[in-house]
């Protein structure tokens, strides 16, 4: 890697923390600027504008949760032992979220919704991947008969998120992981259940 794409990719690292935890409008370049080191030039010698920065670094720390989820499910040979391996990487979300700043795509989704196409078209396909990582492990702990053949694919992949997501919402407004510890608890409960007895 040359000088220049080593810079670029070090201020697309930095730049990452900074819009996961400030949002998107909530960033300013003085910000970028004191998270880099860089001054102004520096930075938009290596981007065109904030957006595109933003976009890099959207894309980087959805690099980093893709894998995060494949090292959580490394070794893991039944898929419900997968899916709750999954749940686990925001067990602890406050004091050791697998990004500073939460989830990237919960972030991503909420700020941008009427405001930024751009950025959330791309948190769209993120959520479209963690979706299609879900339906593929539980496809598999179907066909493995490991999961009851009557779960509702799409419909579970969909619960799980939503109650990954809102447990991620109400232990960052509340500072306490305890949201997390319930909903994993219960997931993890309701994934056992679907178990083939």
């Amino acid at each position: 890697m040359r000088k220049g794409e080593k810079t670029k990719q070090q201020i697309i690292i930095m730049a990452t923390d900074v819009f996961n935890q400030k949002g998107y409008f909530g960033t300013s370049l003085t910000d970028i600027m004191n998270a880099t080191g860089l001054k102004k030039g520096g930075i938009y010698n290596h981007f065109e504008n904030k957006e595109e920065l933003a976009i890099a670094s959207f894309d980087y720390a959805i690099e980093v949760m893709t894998q995060t989820y494949a090292n959580a499910i490394k070794g893991k040979k039944s898929a419900i032992d997968q899916l709750v391996a999954l749940f686990s990487i925001y067990e602890n979300v406050i004091e050791d979220p697998p990004l500073k700043g939460g989830c990237p795509i919960l972030n991503t989704a909420v700020e941008s919704d009427d405001t930024n196409p751009v950025l959330r078209e791309k948190a769209q396909e993120a959520m479209s991947k963690w979706l299609r990582l879900l339906q593929v492990t539980i496809r598999k702990g179907i066909k493995r008969n490991e999961i009851r053949p009557t779960v509702n694919i799409e419909s579970l992949s969909s619960f799980i998120t939503s109650t990954i997501e809102g447990a991620v919402m109400l232990s960052k407004l509340y500072n306490t992981n305890i949201y997390m510890k319930h909903a994993i608890n219960n997931l993890t409960e309701h994934i056992d259940g679907l178990r083939v007895r």
